[in-house]
């Protein structure tokens, strides 16, 4: 039924191209002819229009004219169109003076392909002027549709006009865009007003339901390539105007195929973040991925579950996912499984501080590349909890690192934190130490394998980190709980921070503590009350922001390298690398006979001292008595205590 709908489609338009032909040539006699019907020139009529037939008509179907979908005409048909008249005109004028002779009024040429250019042209674009403009406005006086404006007149705020004005059911009225481009005030695209700034939003609300009695519903931010800055200024001037936004996707999800006007979504807090589109080399990781054997231990984790994933998609022979969490482990692999039928997905349950069973699995599975994501990472939890954060953090990776040592693994990558830097926490120095575990590897003689590191600092969404633990607030009616006012942190998204860790993973020659690019610190405060407001609330109105005090292991700022590293750019913009100090293998290994010893004896206070005599910088954070502040006005009264 399609195929013969479009047969009868090809058949109409193949007819109209005729009609065409018959008119152009006709008019063009009788405007040659000063409009006057004669007998004079009826021969010259017929010969011309039965040569214009055979010419033309064929030069218009191997030209394509008739596949193209009027409605959505634009430039490149345009020229696809003038491109087949001159054409078919020089062909009927090569014709006609071949068998006809010098003596045909060559103006006729002339005017005849004007007027079919005219004609084929105009017949398209107004089938699409109908169906974008007068379309639409007929059917927005008969129905009520939500009135909206546009953030951002370029590509992305035109396309999205199209679509609205394509789709009626969408049930959106356009009224106008608003641009921070000054240079656009008050001009007209596409038939619509640039109206202001985002600045001039809540005027623009006031002044359209005052004086011509139009509610203004929403605005819809078509600015895909904004920054974190640019999002965060749009959302403020919506908030301000009280009127409800949403947003569309950044270019890389655009990808997806949907219609845009589809992808309209509420404003997320990675939005405001603004982090930019990574750039990967998928050439080479699909080379270190694709076929090998692949382990991820920390596999249920928040970031070793979407190692997985994004691993996954470069189709690895074997993915063994390794992790102590059961419930969580068996997600996973049904996540995976159902994605990708084709892998051979191992879930395996176990403890990286059992160096036997790290051993049987790497053996048994000839895994080419480990990814170590397997950590105890809450801070304030491993101050209480010492001993497990260090037989975890540190035992556990010198485990994995011996094991892929002994069977020559391919790549070992670990997962590290910028906690690691000058750490003030239990959790902070054991990632340090394993660090300096993974990178003194590398000085074993005979080693094969590229041992290297890859720090980072907070990921949005992950396990323990603050995003969730606002929102669970947030939903519970508040409070907001905020440990200090000046509290800044390193932010980006979980798919982030992975494809930079599998970037990185191409890039390592051993030894290397790999360091992403995490732009600006975010004050944690300042995340608070935009969390708040993009749940529909008021910070300190609906929602209560309470400043409690640092806790245990927390410093107010985070920082990326030590001193005495060495900064070194790769020729990756987001990744860099940061050589230090290597400790020697057999200080290394004497120092961990140490450490294991008092673990046995379970004697906190001189493992704490064994982990300084390794990490000199490790300072231990004094926590005040916590200060409890619930009144907005004594933020910054609270801030200046707590650090004093």
């Amino acid at each position: 039924m399609q195929s013969l709908l479009l047969r009868i489609r090809a058949l109409l338009i193949t007819l109209f191209h005729l009609l065409v032909i018959v008119i152009s040539v006709l008019l063009a006699f009788w405007v040659r002819f000063d409009f006057l019907a004669s007998s004079l020139y009826s021969d010259l009529v017929v010969v011309g229009l039965t040569l214009a037939v055979a010419v033309k008509l064929p030069a218009f179907l191997l030209g394509g004219v008739q596949r193209g979908w009027w409605r959505y005409a634009g430039l490149h048909d345009l020229s696809r169109i003038f491109l087949v008249n001159v054409a078919a005109s020089v062909g009927w004028a090569a014709v006609v003076i071949t068998f006809h002779g010098p003596d045909f009024p060559r103006s006729i040429y002339v005017i005849d392909f004007l007027v079919c250019f005219l004609l084929t042209a105009g017949a398209r674009f107004s089938v699409r002027l109908y169906n974008e403009t007068l379309k639409f406005e007929l059917a927005a006086a008969r129905k009520e549709n939500k009135n909206i404006l546009i953030y951002g007149a370029g590509a992305a705020g035109r396309t999205l006009i199209r679509e609205i004005r394509m789709n009626l059911s969408l049930g959106l009225q356009v009224v106008g865009f608003i641009d921070d481009n000054p240079l656009l005030r008050s001009a007209s695209i596409m038939n619509v007003r640039v109206l202001g700034t985002g600045r001039d939003i809540a005027r623009i609300v006031e002044r359209y339901q005052s004086r011509r009695g139009v509610n203004i519903d929403e605005v819809i931010i078509a600015m895909p390539s904004a920054t974190g800055l640019q999002m965060r200024e749009a959302h403020a001037s919506c908030r301000a105007a009280a009127i409800e936004c949403r947003t569309i996707p950044g270019f890389g999800d655009l990808l997806s195929g949907k219609y845009l006007s589809a992808q309209i979504r509420s404003i997320s807090i990675e939005d405001l973040l603004g982090r930019e589109q990574i750039r990967l080399e998928e050439t080479r990781i699909q080379e270190s991925i694709a076929a090998k054997s692949i382990l991820v231990t920390g596999a249920a984790g928040s970031i070793g579950s979407e190692l997985c994933r994004q691993t996954a998609s470069f189709i690895p022979g074997k993915l063994v996912l390794f992790d102590q969490a059961e419930s969580e482990l068996f997600k996973m692999d049904q996540e995976l499984r159902q994605k990708h039928p084709g892998i051979d997905i191992v879930p395996v349950v176990g403890d990286i501080r059992d160096y036997r069973t790290i051993d049987e699995v790497v053996r048994t599975h000839a895994i080419d590349s480990i990814y170590h994501a397997a950590a105890y990472k809450h801070v304030p939890m491993m101050e209480a909890h010492v001993i497990e954060a260090v037989r975890n953090n540190i035992v556990g990776t010198w485990n994995v690192v011996r094991v892929a040592q002994r069977h020559r693994v391919s790549n070992f990558l670990m997962i590290s934190s910028d906690k690691a830097v000058n750490p003030t926490s239990v959790m902070g120095v054991t990632k340090r130490i394993a660090e300096l575990i993974v990178s003194a590897t590398f000085s074993g003689e005979g080693n094969s394998t590229k041992f290297v590191s890859v720090r980072f600092g907070n990921v949005l969404g992950s396990n323990g980190s603050v995003v969730p633990t606002f929102q669970s607030q947030i939903a519970a009616g508040g409070p907001v709980t905020v440990t200090h006012p000046d509290m800044r942190r390193y932010f980006m998204s979980i798919r982030e921070a992975v494809q930079l860790v599998l970037q990185a993973s191409t890039m390592g020659k051993g030894s290397e503590i790999f360091v992403l690019d995490m732009g600006e610190p975010i004050r944690v405060l300042d995340l608070a009350y935009n969390m708040i407001q993009l749940a529909g609330l008021t910070p300190d109105e609906d929602i209560e922001v309470r400043i409690t005090g640092l806790r245990p292991g927390e410093k107010l700022f985070e920082e990326i390298a030590l001193d005495g590293e060495n900064m070194q750019p790769t020729y990756h913009e987001k990744i860099r690398i940061f050589k230090g100090t290597v400790v020697e293998p057999d200080i290394l290994s004497g120092w961990m006979d140490q450490l294991q010893l008092l673990i046995s004896r379970r004697d906190t206070e001189r493992i704490l001292a064994h982990l300084a005599t390794l990490v000199p910088e490790y300072r231990p954070q004094r926590v005040p008595e916590p200060t409890i502040v619930t009144s907005p006005s004594k933020v910054a009264t609270a801030g200046k205590a707590l650090n004093n």
